[in-house]
């Protein structure tokens, strides 16, 4: 994914204002050498900070007819605007090693047993995964197939195919977090079913 940006000479709060006034979102990019400036189109932007893409692979920043790969590492939105207010690129080198928040996709869940045949409800406990890799490893997303999921998998992490290069960053105790919740339907009562009968109280003794 390319986009262009712009040298920005001036820094400081009363520049960054006059920026955004005039339609600019002020940046900068790091790493790989000394930081730099720049500046954007921000109604560019807008639309790529929607994409998935934006924030979770390779991009390529042209700045006077130069390409750079960088990587998104920040973006400051406007408290109630629709106004990104600030962003922050890192450079990337053929053996950066990045971390990197990637997607996860889920496939095929409505055709699996555990929905189609047990009319389970499935839910996504994790929509993105923290991974290492080496810049020409990041794969945009991270795809999950519940092609066959029965209402006795146990699907987690460690059972999740990654791509080659590419490691999973797990943090806190549990080193195989559960992917998705698996839940049965609830069985309702039969309509027309006689309520279950008391038991019977015991007999009294009489008196002698």
């Amino acid at each position: 994914m390319q986009f262009v940006a712009f040298e920005r000479a001036k820094q400081g709060t009363g520049a960054s204002r006059r920026l955004r006034h005039s339609g600019k979102t002020p940046g900068i990019v790091y790493g790989a050498g000394e930081a730099q400036l720049i500046e954007l189109d921000h109604n560019a932007l807008w639309h790529a900070v929607h994409k998935e893409a934006f924030h979770s692979s390779i991009l390529d920043m042209e700045i006077n007819g130069q390409v750079t790969k960088v990587v998104l590492r920040d973006v400051q939105f406007h408290p109630y605007k629709k106004l990104v207010q600030h962003i922050d690129f890192q450079r990337v080198e053929a053996t950066t090693k990045l971390h990197m928040n990637v997607p996860l996709h889920f496939e095929g869940v409505e055709e699996s047993p555990a929905v189609k045949g047990e009319n389970c409800t499935v839910t996504p406990l994790m929509h993105e995964l923290q991974v290492i890799c080496e810049p020409a490893n990041l794969p945009e997303f991270i795809k999950v197939d519940l092609s066959g999921l029965t209402s006795k998998s146990v699907l987690g992490l460690q059972a999740l195919k990654l791509p080659n290069g590419v490691k999973a960053v797990v943090r806190g105790a549990n080193k195989n977090p559960a992917l998705v919740s698996i839940k049965l339907p609830e069985v309702a009562p039969e309509e027309g079913a006689a309520p279950a009968a008391a038991p019977a109280a015991p007999a009294k003794k009489g008196k002698k």
